[in-house]
């Protein structure tokens, strides 16, 4: 839905001298965002109704076969349902910069809102995990992943959370500019490490730690170095703060490290909506389109609090029907108290003394205590003693020092 150009918008910053001024028919008014894929920008088209213009920070020109495959991937995103998501209208790759608009939606990323006001709770909570699966169901329904699902790429509208820039990620491959996997790490399926069969399934597990950082205000792997998080993702328990009753059980299936044992995106819906049991079957009597529908209508509903239902309920007839306004019973009690928990002794050592930078850091102090002792002695032996002996000193003293800082973090 197009946005009045009479309404501010917060966090617009004015164009800089080096800026364009224009982009196609789009009329540029000043800077919404940027990340690694580009800049993007609040532009108006003839019609004077406000879109987001992203600029992307690519040569397509010098790479024919990446040209032709992003065309693919936005025609495809352009076919997306509008449940819940923020519409691609235009594209165009043969300008001197590409650029893609999109539907502006008036808002904060999800992201900034749960920075600036804390962790969403209760029916909130619900509502925005109906509406950003709502989304992945449409999206992953004309053949698109995602593969960026992330608090930044969840914009909180008047009208309920729509998800944005899906289309895009997948149609830049699966690697950035600079040759790095793509994605943010702590929102990344353990596959996309790997990068191999990478599907819609990885949007699932993008979807679970979206949720996971709503409630809690931390992604459930951590927001350490990459290095650190990843071996989470691999390895390691989420932690889910603030989680109870149904939806941390579909978070937590989302979660799984195999992807086959998390549910579809669709699955995922119906869960949410009370039309599938725990076991999500595969095959089911509810339509998508009917579920789609459905989920959008849910997601913008004022919910009353009704912590003793099993499900939430919503009738095809009050999605359909004016006279009816929809309503629905959530299965999350709102909490009294949000706090992240922190993690154990026993979990912060164990986190720690696998770091590859505490090891690598230890193994290049003892190499130039070996080396300073033998080239004083040149005796082999006392060398390699005293490389030990500095490796294993260096080593201890930072592993105590990072437990008692990441203790410090949890506590933040």
């Amino acid at each position: 839905m197009a946005e009045s150009t009479a309404v501010p918008t917060p966090n617009l910053t004015p164009l800089a001298a080096n800026d364009p001024r224009a982009a196609g028919p789009y009329r540029l008014l000043g800077r919404l965002g940027q990340g690694g894929q580009g800049v993007v920008y609040l532009g108006l088209d003839g019609g004077d109704r406000q879109v987001a213009v992203k600029m992307l920070s690519l040569d397509l020109d010098q790479d024919p076969s990446a040209k032709n495959r992003f065309a693919k991937e936005i025609a495809a995103a352009r076919r997306v349902a509008a449940f819940c998501t923020a519409q691609v209208l235009h594209a165009d790759l043969d300008a001197d910069q590409p650029y893609v608009a999109s539907e502006f939606i008036a808002g904060p990323t999800l992201h900034r809102q749960v920075r600036d006001h804390g962790p969403i709770t209760g029916n909130a909570l619900y509502r925005l995990a109906v509406g950003t699966a709502t989304a992945l169901a449409a999206i992953h329904q004309a053949g698109i992943v995602h593969c960026d699902l992330k608090p930044d790429n969840v914009i909180l509208g008047a009208d309920g959370p729509r998800v944005i820039d899906f289309g895009i990620a997948r149609a830049l491959g699966t690697h950035t500019l600079s040759g790095n996997v793509m994605g943010t790490v702590p929102y990344m399926a353990p596959e996309r490490f790997h990068n191999a069969d990478v599907g819609p399934r990885c949007d699932v597990f993008g979807w679970a730690a979206t949720i996971a950082f709503a409630a809690s205000g931390r992604g459930p792997f951590g927001h350490d170095s990459p290095a650190t998080v990843m071996a989470r993702v691999l390895h390691e328990p989420p932690e889910l703060a603030n989680l109870s009753g149904p939806l941390l059980d579909l978070v937590e299936q989302a979660l799984a490290k195999d992807q086959y044992a998390r549910p579809t995106s669709e699955q995922l819906l119906l869960r949410l909506l009370g039309r599938a049991g725990s076991t999500a079957p595969t095959v089911t009597d509810v339509p998508l389109g009917t579920a789609l529908q459905e989920g959008s209508a849910a997601a913008t509903t004022v919910v009353p609090a009704a912590p003793a239902s099993p499900s939430i309920a919503v009738t095809r007839q009050q999605v359909t029907s004016p006279q009816a306004p929809t309503t629905a019973a959530v299965p999350v009690a709102s909490p009294t108290r949000v706090a992240v928990a922190p993690a154990g002794a026993f979990r912060r050592f164990a986190r720690q003394v696998g770091d590859p930078i505490g090891i690598a850091v230890a193994i290049v102090l003892g190499a130039l205590g070996f080396a300073a002792v033998y080239l004083a002695s040149t005796d082999p032996a006392r060398s390699v003693k005293t490389g030990a002996i500095a490796f294993g000193a260096v080593y201890l003293v930072r592993l105590a020092l990072a437990v008692v800082l990441d203790r410090g973090t949890q506590r933040e």
